[in-house]
C-alpha cells in the first residue's frame, strides 16, 4: 500500500487558499493575543464565520481582558454577541472563564492543553485552537471540517473529531499540526463542503478517495 500523500495535498492547499477569505478566528489570532482566541473561539460553536466575526469585535470593544470582561454585567456580553448560537450559555461561560483565568492563573491563560480543558465550556477543538493561534505551540485543532475531509481523502477512518484528533496525533507529521485546522477549515467552507462538494474543480480531487460522497459538482 503505497503512503498517504498528505504533503503533496496540504502544499497544493496552501495556494489554493490563498484565493478564499481567512476564517475569523484565525485573523483574530494574528493580534497574538491568547485571550482574544479563546473567547472568540467560543462564540464560534455553532456559529457562522460572519457573525462571530461581528460578534467578537463588539465584544472585544467593551473589554478585551479577563479582569476587564468580569466587569461586564451578563446582559451586556449577551447583546454583544447575540444571534450567536446558545449566546446566553456562551456568556456564563465567558464569564466563569475569565474568573477561573484571574483567580486560578494569575489572570493569564494557560497554556497547556489539560489546564485550558478544565476551563468551563472548554472542548478540545477551542483548546487546541488556543494552542495553535494563541501560543503558536503544537495542536491538533479537530473541528466538523478537519474530521470529515480527512475521513473523505480516506487519510483516516473515524466515527468523531475527538477520535480524529487521537489518530490524527499518531499519524500527521508534526510539522503539519498547527496549520491543518486553518488550511481544511477554509478548504471546507469553500471547496470540500459537506453536501455536495465541488469535485470536478478540486485542487486535490486526485488524492481523495471520495468517502461518503453521494453527491458532487
Amino acid at each position: 500500500m503505497n503512503e498517504f500523500p498528505i504533503s503533496k495535498i496540504l502544499r497544493r492547499l496552501r495556494k489554493a487558499v490563498k484565493a478564499w477569505k481567512t476564517p475569523v478566528v484565525t485573523q483574530i489570532g494574528w493580534k497574538g493575543d491568547p485571550f482574544l482566541v479563546l473567547i472568540s473561539c467560543l462564540i464560534s460553536l455553532r456559529t457562522r464565520d460572519e457573525v462571530t466575526g461581528a460578534a467578537s469585535l463588539r465584544l472585544f470593544q467593551l473589554a478585551n481582558t479577563p479582569e476587564a470582561m468580569q466587569k461586564l454585567k451578563p446582559e451586556q456580553i449577551e447583546q454583544a454577541i447575540y444571534p450567536a448560537a446558545f449566546f446566553r450559555n456562551k456568556t456564563q461561560a465567558i464569564l466563569a472563564i475569565c474568573q477561573d483565568i484571574v483567580e486560578v492563573h494569575e489572570g493569564k491563560v494557560p497554556d497547556a492543553l489539560e489546564a485550558l480543558l478544565k476551563l468551563k465550556g472548554v472542548g478540545r477543538k477551542t483548546a487546541n485552537l488556543t494552542l495553535t493561534l494563541g501560543f503558536g505551540k503544537p495542536g491538533i485543532c479537530v473541528d466538523i471540517h478537519v474530521h470529515r475531509i480527512t475521513n473523505r481523502w480516506g487519510y483516516i477512518s473515524t466515527k468523531t473529531p475527538d477520535e480524529s484528533e487521537l489518530v490524527l496525533r499518531k499519524i500527521l507529521p508534526k510539522r503539519y499540526w498547527i496549520e491543518i485546522n486553518d488550511l481544511l477549515v477554509t478548504f471546507g467552507q469553500n471547496r470540500c463542503k459537506p453536501q455536495s462538494p465541488y469535485c470536478s474543480e478540486c485542487e486535490v480531487k486526485n488524492y481523495c478517495q471520495k468517502m461518503g460522497v453521494m453527491r458532487s459538482r
